[in-house]
C-alpha cells in the first residue's frame, strides 16, 4: 500500500527520470522499470561523489541541488582555471561509466546539498536480464553519447595537430585496443 510519503517520493523520483534527456528513448512503462533499479543517494554541500581517475561504476540523475564536474590538470601546480560544468535537475552525468570500463574523466562535487539517483553497472545487468529490449535502448544511448564525444574529440584534435594524427590515433586505438604515447615508454 502506498503511503502519502512513499507516493511523494515516487513522484519526485519519476519527475527526474521522466524529464531526463538521457531516457527520452524509453516509453513510460520502460522508464518505470528503469526507475525501480535507481538508488537514492544524498550528499552535503562540498562533498565529493567521486574523484577524477576513480573507476567508473555508475551514472547519476540530479533530483535536487547542483553538482559541479571539475576537470583536474595534470600539472597540480598550474594556475590555470580548472574547467568545470554545473549539472542541475533533471540532468544526469557519468553515463559512459555504466557501459564501458572507464576511469572518471572529472571529479563530481556537490555545490549544494544534493539528492541523486544512482544507476550502477549491476543495475544495468539486472535491467538487461529482466527486460532485454530496455537494456538495448540504454546501450544504444550510451553508444550514441560515446560516438558523439569521439567525433567532437577527433575534430578538436585535428584542428590542434593534424587530421592525419587525429585519425591515426583513432585507428591505432581500434586495432590495438589502447593508445601508446612517448611518455609511457
Amino acid at each position: 500500500m502506498l503511503t502519502s510519503n512513499s507516493l511523494k517520493n515516487l513522484r519526485l523520483k519519476s519527475n527526474v527520470i521522466f524529464k531526463s534527456r538521457f531516457l527520452k528513448v524509453l516509453n513510460p512503462l520502460e522508464r518505470y522499470e528503469f526507475i525501480q533499479l535507481c538508488n537514492k543517494r544524498t550528499y552535503k554541500a562540498g562533498e565529493y561523489i567521486y574523484y577524477q581517475g576513480d573507476p567508473g561504476t555508475g551514472m547519476y540523475f540530479v533530483q535536487d541541488g547542483v553538482v559541479e564536474l571539475i576537470v583536474e590538470s595534470d600539472d597540480r601546480d598550474s594556475d590555470e582555471p580548472k574547467p568545470s560544468f554545473k549539472i542541475e535537475p533533471p540532468e544526469s552525468f557519468g553515463a559512459l561509466s555504466i557501459g564501458y570500463e572507464m576511469r572518471r574523466m572529472s571529479s563530481a562535487k556537490c555545490i549544494t546539498d544534493c539528492t541523486l539517483y544512482g544507476f550502477f553497472k549491476p543495475d544495468l545487468n539486472t535491467l538487461c536480464n529482466r527486460h532485454p529490449q530496455i537494456g538495448i535502448k540504454i546501450l544504444q544511448v550510451l553508444n550514441m553519447i560515446a560516438l558523439k564525444q569521439l567525433q567532437a574529440t577527433v575534430r578538436q584534435l585535428s584542428t590542434r595537430t593534424s587530421v592525419t594524427i587525429a585519425h591515426s590515433l583513432q585507428f591505432e586505438t581500434y586495432y590495438t585496443g589502447e593508445h601508446s604515447t612517448d611518455e609511457e615508454s
